[in-house]
């Protein structure tokens, strides 16, 4: 008991030192609420196989990796500094042998194999693009979450935008959000958690 008590505890460690690396140098990583319910999600509906676009430093994919032994996470990043962070992060985990971490550009690869959970957190003027390109990873019943769709608030206060490269990528954001929306292969709900969440379920 001394003993795994010791491991949770140093990977607990390992995540605050990550939301500091991360707040330190920039590095969009997701919100505290965001990350619970999506850990909780994966509790409820069983996820054992996860394809995340978007891996940043790591840490989505090592809060995942905790919750089971028989969890196992295939993420995508395509800025060589933070695949460098994530992998080292991994290594720290003592979670390699659970997270498979790729570097490349999630547009110009093709990933074998079905999953539970697709979760796209990524370049968002891209969102259609990759909810398209892997839906086909996705298993029948299985779900696709996308996170940031709130946009830190300005999706649904366009008003407050000022600058016109902004006001481009929120107007980008709607439209995944209106292309959802008119999925009827796919029953999608939005929820206020962290960013913005969608849940998307394949019919």
């Amino acid at each position: 008991m001394i003993k795994y008590e010791k491991e949770i505890g140093d990977k607990m460690s390992l995540i605050q030192e990550m939301e500091l690396y991360a707040k330190e140098h920039n590095v969009p990583i997701m919100q505290k609420d965001g990350v619970h319910f999506l850990c909780d999600f994966i509790n409820e509906h069983k996820c054992t196989r996860i394809l995340e676009i978007g891996s940043a430093i790591g840490y989505s994919a090592i809060c995942m990796a905790m919750l089971a032994n028989n969890l196992h996470i295939t993420t995508i990043e395509r800025d060589k500094v933070r695949y460098q962070k994530a992998v080292e992060y991994v290594n720290k985990s003592g979670l390699s042998s659970q997270i498979h971490i790729i570097h490349g550009d999630a547009l110009d690869m093709d990933i074998d194999g079905m999953f539970d959970l697709l979760f796209i957190d990524a370049a968002k003027a891209q969102y259609i693009k990759f909810f398209e390109k892997y839906e086909k990873n996705v298993k029948k019943n299985g779900y696709i979450i996308t996170d940031n769709l709130s946009f830190h608030g300005f999706v649904e206060n366009k008003d407050l935008v000022k600058s016109k490269n902004l006001r481009q990528l929120v107007g980008k954001i709607q439209r995944f959000i209106d292309y959802l929306q008119n999925r009827a292969d796919y029953d999608t709900i939005f929820l206020e958690k962290g960013d913005g969440i969608g849940i998307s379920r394949k019919k």
